[in-house]
């Protein structure tokens, strides 16, 4: 079934190939975004898939600009069926080298962003008593690293006030629905554009997975959104589980391995560009694309995103070997 799908952060990364699967799909895709050469590069693209395309400029840190966005999509498009929030920023760096303006913005961004989306999409969705909100987070949503303490704490923030969201819902007895995805390390643009103090060129935590497993993952959640959270990739379940059972012993490990595992053997660049407060793929930028620059490293499956998705089948599967357990073992 055709919808109406506002993604923000479309220009690039996880939101552009996010973008791009639904308008295959065949949505009419509303991409949000600052920059106008990813914007136009997304849009083109979808075009050239046969899909169906609105672009608005957005900086979602601007609530008014993002409620007028949703405004003009009920107006020029129809009514919203699902907005996925994607967009960020970050800063790549130990938390005594940002700056309060600098943290303050990846919060707007990063954090606030989704909130203003999620309330405007609420606006048009709930008199209506339908639609679908996915939130697209990350394990660090749940486990702080070193080096992305902005973004780390965006991310749970993003998750407590989607639980909180989820339960009034369920009280109101609504027919919106809200999910969240938590995404493992993908190869996305950001590496390459995020503000960094680092020596060398910051990098995903390997593995890394392609950003049209995390599309796969974002549109299966917006179709099957009464499942509260969906894990994508076997690190970000691994993390999760280690996570809620030994977090001491992770934030030590953390502590040894996080700073190498954060980046390249390759310098930084010093001219690379910065998205913290304009977009790399603005007017005298590039189109960045989905992809980043670790194409020969990332995977484009992972066994764990199937199993996130049919917990009733793998339910089903353990409940028959306990029983042909129990039936091996009885005395004959």
């Amino acid at each position: 079934m055709a919808r109406t799908t506002v993604i923000t952060g479309a220009s690039g990364g996880v939101g552009r190939a996010t973008a791009l699967a639904a308008a295959k799909r065949g949505d009419t895709v509303v991409l949000l975004a600052r920059g106008s050469k990813g914007l136009a590069g997304a849009e083109r693209e979808i075009a050239h898939a046969g899909g169906k395309a609105l672009t608005i400029p957005v900086d979602v840190a601007d609530a008014d600009q993002v409620f007028a966005a949703a405004r003009r999509v009920e107006d020029e498009v129809g009514p919203i069926d699902v907005w996925i929030n994607v967009a960020f920023t970050s800063v790549f760096a130990q938390f005594d080298q940002i700056t309060p303006e600098e943290f303050h913005r990846v919060t707007q961004v990063s954090y606030l962003g989704y909130v203003y989306g999620t309330m405007a999409a609420l606006e048009h969705m709930k008199p209506r008593d339908r639609g679908t909100i996915v939130q697209v987070g990350s394990a660090l949503a749940y486990r702080g690293i070193p080096l992305q303490s902005a973004y780390c704490g965006a991310k749970h923030a993003i998750q407590g006030f989607n639980e909180s969201l989820r339960c009034e819902l369920l009280h109101d007895k609504s027919g919106v629905r809200t999910t969240m995805v938590q995404l493992p390390a993908v190869n996305t643009p950001q590496f390459s554009w995020v503000l960094s103090r680092l020596p060398r060129h910051a990098q995903p935590v390997p593995p890394i997975y392609q950003p049209e497993l995390a599309a796969r993952a974002v549109l299966f959640a917006a179709d099957h959104p009464r499942r509260r959270e969906y894990w994508v990739g076997s690190t970000t379940a691994a993390t999760l589980a280690a996570n809620a059972v030994i977090p001491g012993l992770l934030d030590r490990y953390l502590g040894r391995t996080g700073f190498d595992s954060q980046q390249t053997s390759s310098p930084r660049d010093p001219h690379a560009p910065a998205n913290l407060w304009d977009p790399a793929d603005g007017d005298e930028g590039r189109d960045w694309g989905a992809h980043g620059v670790f194409d020969d490293r990332s995977h484009d499956r992972d066994p764990q995103l199937w199993a996130s998705q049919h917990h009733g089948v793998l339910a089903a599967l353990a409940a028959g070997a306990a029983a042909a357990l129990v039936m091996a073992r009885r005395p004959r």
